[in-house]
This record gives structure tokens, sequence and C-alpha cells, in this order.
């Protein structure tokens, strides 16, 4: 298995991704190309290195000041724009970046491109739940506005990469709404509902209907189906109340002599309750419907979430998750009168 690596895309680059492609080779065993600017990479790498990690010279750097929309083309020579040629011709089995969300779908898009049907590419983020693996969000913020196929596709997308990448049997499938009953939601949602039920009733999907935000950490549905509008409101904001219960609690352990001594009894039930929330732990989010497995890490991963990110893309890269959605991709159109106009 060979894991093409942005080095130089996230807050922390290069060291953060050389240090966590040393980490990942032994402990995924798996081969590691990072592509980047050769004379930062290597002296990070010496001494520290494996026989498995590699470096392939891109001269430029795609950063969070340039457009998104333009900056694959503009920088055909960045780490990025390199390493999604590298894995549109085969040179690697998955793709992990953390630097611009824009620009790495743009550049998956334009150069890895979309799996033959595929309407729209979709983040989807897992996200952490009451019980369970967790429930994929999708999409969180590549489609801001969708049409009712799209949350279709959205839908097998998700639920094919949950069974065949997470191991989770007929995943459960749920359309955020603002209302559990079949009536909510506006025509998108109201359209898109009759989809999810018309395959459900066809036994493609496992559709158990709408889902309100406050049932979403219960882990009530495997897979949330949503526009990227509401799917980033969703997970910035589940995000923030996580950071803001977290340093409530630290807050009142502290308070006193007889809070600290409870903290320090409860000191390792929060250090699992941390981790569940910790995104160095997740690894980082599937762009869900191109042709090659591609995974988005968070900007600012240190060596330990790039680690994390690699595994998660070895175990995406391992499931075959491409060749079935390819398998379901008939079940995923719906026939329209008037041709779509074209996206990237």
């Amino acid at each position: 298995m060979k894991i093409l690596l942005d080095a130089m895309g996230g807050d922390h680059a290069p060291e953060a991704m050389v240090e966590g492609a040393v980490l990942a080779a032994n402990l995924h065993a798996c081969d590691i190309v990072l592509v980047g600017q050769r004379e930062r990479i290597e002296p990070i790498l010496a001494g520290r290195g494996t026989g498995r990690i590699s470096v392939y010279h891109a001269s430029e750097v795609i950063d969070m000041h340039d457009a998104a929309s333009n900056a694959i083309r503009a920088k055909k020579d960045s780490s990025l724009t390199v390493a999604m040629n590298l894995l549109a011709a085969g040179e690697g089995d998955a793709l992990v970046t953390a630097g611009s969300t824009g620009a790495a779908l743009s550049g998956a898009t334009l150069l890895v491109k979309r799996i033959k049907g595929v309407r729209r590419a979709a983040l989807a983020p897992i996200l952490p739940t009451k019980s369970g693996a967790g429930s994929l969000l999708i999409d969180c913020g590549a489609n801001v506005e969708c049409t009712a196929e799209y949350l279709l596709q959205f839908a097998f997308l998700g639920s094919l990469y949950m069974e065949k990448a997470i191991g989770i049997n007929r995943p459960r499938v749920g359309l955020i709404n603002n209302g559990a009953e079949d009536s909510k939601g506006g025509p998108l949602q109201l359209e898109a509902f009759g989809l999810l039920k018309d395959a459900h009733d066809k036994g493609l999907l496992n559709f158990i209907g709408n889902i309100e935000g406050r049932d979403i950490p219960d882990g009530v549905a495997d897979v949330l189906v949503c526009d990227g509008f509401t799917g980033n409101i969703v997970l910035k904001t589940i995000e923030g109340i996580a950071l803001f219960l977290m340093g409530e609690i630290k807050n009142i352990m502290m308070e006193s002599t007889k809070t600290k001594l409870a903290a320090s009894v409860l000191k390792p039930g929060m250090k699992r309750l941390g981790a569940r929330l910790d995104y160095k732990e997740i690894g980082g989010a599937p762009m869900l419907g191109i042709s090659k497995p591609v995974i988005k890490a968070h900007g600012s991963c240190d060596a330990k979430a790039v680690c994390s990110a690699i595994g998660k893309a070895v175990q995406f890269a391992a499931s075959g998750y491409i060749g079935h959605v390819q398998s379901q991709i008939e079940h995923m159109t719906v026939p329209k009168n008037v041709e779509e106009t074209p996206a990237l």
C-alpha cells in the first residue's frame, strides 16, 4: 500500500507531516511518499526515516491565502497539485492532505476526477456519538446548494463507505431536517425524502426517515444526509459545544480542593471522553465520490493526527469502496428533462 502525503499542507507542515509519516509507516505497514519541497523535508527526515518513506519534489506551496478555485491551475508544481496528479496516474493508492479544503476538493475534482455518474463529491467526517462507530455527516460544506439527486447520491456514498470501509452492516441513513415527521422540510428535503424512501422500499438503502439535530449525538443514524450549508453548521456547532463543555468541566474541577480530588478520581474517564472528541484520534474526513481515495485531515493536525489520517487512508484504499460505488451508480441517478449545468 502506497500513500501520497501532501507534506506542505497544514498549519504545522512540513514538520508534523514528516513526523506523522514516520509514525504511520511502521504502525500501518504502508509506503509513504512525502510530496513537497525536498530541501525542507529531508533535513527533518534525516536520521529518523525508514525505508518505507520517500520524497517527491514539488517546488510550490498552496497556502490559505490562495483562492481555492484557482490555486490548482495557478500553482501547477505545488505539493497538492503534484500529489493529485500522482494519484490520478496510479502512483499511489490514496492521498492525504491537511491543506486548503477548497483547493483539495478542486484538485480532486479537476485532476483525479469524480466517479462516473456522481454529480458532486462530498466531504464526510465521522461525528462522535453516544454509541457505535459514530455517524458519517455528508455533506459538511463542499456543496452549499444541492438538488434532491445530490442528497440521494450522498446517501449511497455514505452508506457504502460505512459498510465497506467501517464495517457496519446495513447502515441506517437519516435525512437531517427540522422535524421527524415525513411532511417536514422545504422543497429540497421533501423531494429528497421521497427519493430516499423509494430507494429504501427497493431494498437499496436502510433509510430510517428524518433526523432532528438534537438526535445526532445519540447515534440514531449511521449516515446523516444534508446539504453542505446545513452540514457545515451542524459540524461547527458540535465542535464548539464540545470545546465549551470540556472547558467548563475543567473549570469546575479546579474550583476547590474537593473538586480537585474528585478530578483525580475522574481523570481516566475524562481522558477517554477527550479522546472520543479529539480530531487527532478521528484522522480526517474522506472525500466521497472521487475516483481514488482522498482523505482531508484537519488543518492544525500534529504528528499523531497525521498518523491517524494515514491509517484512515489505508483503510479507505483497502476497502474496495470505489468499485462498490461504481456497481451501484445506476441506482443513484434521477432522470432529468433538462440537462444540468456541468460542475468542475
